[in-house]
């Protein structure tokens, strides 16, 4: 029986504001070098190339601009050396948001969990009412259908009684509702710090480790902020 991290992340990025969060969660990913599976809407990709200025597709088969992303004159943004990204892109799946054929559209495909990040209104929409019109919506249905862990990141700002609904039925069918409303109390420095917020509380979900925030009580920590270290382990295996 497979361990629950040995499992893949799925990562679906839709069209909601807050693409930064998807690229500061995938580098996260990339360094704990966690197997992932991933889907862009287009939509998704449209927000990605209009916050972060980069040239995505909801179809390309790399990633690679996304993962090595650093915001603008953030020094404390540390790029993934060329290492990282190679091993992750190894162990990365990209799938088309209308195929339906990728192993994640079927419960029988086991992984450790399924993130929306960001997740727009019209997906939770079609999560909520289990519509099943695209790959992201079929592959969050089957995390809920198998009570799998399945986790939303809403941006929206402010929210609708409809949206506020949809949100109340998605955590009562089991899906943990995470909006990307940051906290102050761990030492806000930088527009990082607020990024890292939202991403430490998704990876804490998942049992991902990191260094991306102080905890509450913690005394301050010189390794606040970074991207999680590789495991001795897997260090190791690439000095050998």
């Amino acid at each position: 029986m497979n361990r629950s991290t040995d499992l893949p992340l799925v990562v679906a990025i839709t069209g909601a504001s807050g693409a930064v969060y998807a690229a500061r969660l995938l580098q996260c990913a990339a360094r704990a070098r966690v197997p992932t599976h991933i889907v862009v809407s287009p939509s998704g990709a449209e927000v990605i190339r209009q916050e972060l200025r980069l040239p995505v597709s909801p179809t390309d088969r790399c990633i690679e601009s996304l993962i090595r992303y650093t915001w603008p004159g953030e020094k404390r943004w540390v790029p993934l050396t060329d290492d990282e990204v190679r091993d992750y892109l190894a162990v990365c799946q990209i799938h088309n948001h209308s195929d339906y054929m990728t192993p994640i559209a079927s419960g029988s495909f086991l992984t450790r969990g399924m993130v929306v990040c960001p997740c727009s209104g019209s997906t939770l929409s079609g999560i909520v009412h289990a519509s099943s019109n695209n790959l992201v919506v079929r592959a969050a249905d089957v995390h809920l259908k198998e009570h799998r862990k399945l986790l939303l990141v809403p941006r929206e700002t402010p929210l609708s009684v409809f949206q506020l609904e949809n949100m109340h039925r998605a955590a009562q069918a089991g899906a943990i509702v995470l909006p990307a409303s940051p906290g102050w109390y761990h030492g806000v420095e930088s527009l990082l710090d607020i990024i890292d917020f939202v991403v430490a509380r998704i990876l804490d979900h998942f049992g991902i480790p990191h260094k991306l925030m102080r905890r509450w009580g913690e005394p301050p920590d010189q390794g606040v902020g970074k991207l999680p270290e590789l495991s001795s382990a897997h260090s190791q295996e690439r000095n050998a």
